[in-house]
């Protein structure tokens, strides 16, 4: 039985489950690009770009642009979902680029109304249908947080709270699909640590891949990139400049612009890059064709450079954006 760090809960309960804590396996980390890593081996074997494409919020007649230009400019990781409704467009756009399925990685996410272990597969299905492609390399639980069927009568989600609490079901319906090379690698999204070490306490037949959390200049989360770090998990930064509201506060950071001037980088550059050295996946999402190419443009930075960020980063109380907690009535993070 699966044993949340807290238990998920309804707002206003105080469901208490055990913790049970394991370890993990270390890192492997692979050539460089920039005095960076270009892509780190996950426990499968399997190689994941350092730096993806994230297609979150791109909107359909973009998108495909977008990823053209991307792969074309060198990118091989696209991040998308299901949730994200632009799938088919991504897929279109990734075979016209006439780059072999094998050299890119796609990434794509178990949206929370496909919980039930045999709702899994066919939710799979439907993303492998739209992108145009026979298996994903990365399949994520992308909200630790299940819906039930039915809605309010106002339309909201009801989550599920045993689900939501024990995804242990979830994840062995994850597993079967690794089973039949439809998927080559799992793993959850917004997993805080000792969450993630719970899920491991159960009889896994295949470890978590990843950890794909928000991760910027304001919601630095040092402590878990430390803990990772530690522990062998590897962990993807979405939102990695900001939301999209923080975007330009993050690049007019004192700190960061004098880095970048130093370098001669654009500041973009340097947070990616910082991101990269923190042993971090970075997800960058543009539809602006220059910007996508500056993005994928990391160098290593001096080790004092690289602590100048660091330190104005953790300097300041952290701001996490992303939280949907309010409107799915689920203390999400418990933070």
């Amino acid at each position: 039985m699966y044993a949340a760090v807290s238990g998920f809960r309804a707002t206003g309960l105080g469901r208490i489950l055990r913790t049970h804590c394991t370890g993990f396996k270390s890192i492997s980390t692979a050539a460089t690009r920039g005095g960076l890593p270009n892509h780190y081996t996950l426990p499968s074997g399997d190689k994941i770009p350092s730096v993806a494409l994230g297609v979150w919020q791109a909107a359909k007649g973009e998108v495909g642009a977008a990823v053209k230009t991307a792969l074309n400019a060198g990118y091989r990781h696209i991040d998308g979902a299901w949730i994200y409704g632009n799938e088919a467009e991504v897929g279109a756009a990734i075979k016209e680029t006439g780059i072999s399925r094998e050299e890119i990685f796609i990434t794509s996410k178990l949206w929370n109304s496909f919980h039930q272990p045999d709702d899994v597969a066919p939710a799979l299905e439907e993303s492998l249908k739209r992108l145009g492609t026979d298996y994903l390399d990365l399949y994520l639980i992308h909200w630790p947080v299940a819906f039930k069927k039915e809605t309010t009568s106002d339309g909201k989600p009801i989550a599920d709270l045993d689900l939501t609490n024990d995804p242990y079901p979830t994840w062995k319906a994850l597993e079967k699909l690794v089973d039949s090379g439809k998927v080559k690698n799992i793993g959850p999204i917004n997993s805080m640590s000792c969450r993630l070490q719970n899920l491991t306490a159960n009889n896994l037949k295949h470890q978590p891949a990843v950890n794909q959390v928000e991760l910027n200049f304001w919601n630095p989360q040092q402590d878990l990139v430390s803990w990772a770090g530690k522990n062998g998990v590897l962990l993807e930064a979405y939102s990695p400049l900001g939301s999209t509201q923080q975007v330009k506060e993050t690049l007019s950071v004192p700190e960061i612009k004098a880095v970048a001037k130093e370098l001669g980088i654009t500041p973009a550059q340097a947070v990616i890059s910082w991101h990269v050295q923190r042993g971090t996946i970075v997800l960058p999402k543009s539809v602006t064709p220059s910007r996508v190419e500056e993005n994928f443009k990391v160098v290593k930075l001096p080790q004092e450079s690289f602590d100048a960020i660091e330190k104005a980063a953790t300097a300041h109380p952290p701001k996490r954006v992303v939280d949907p907690s309010k409107n799915w009535g689920v203390d999400v993070f418990e933070d």
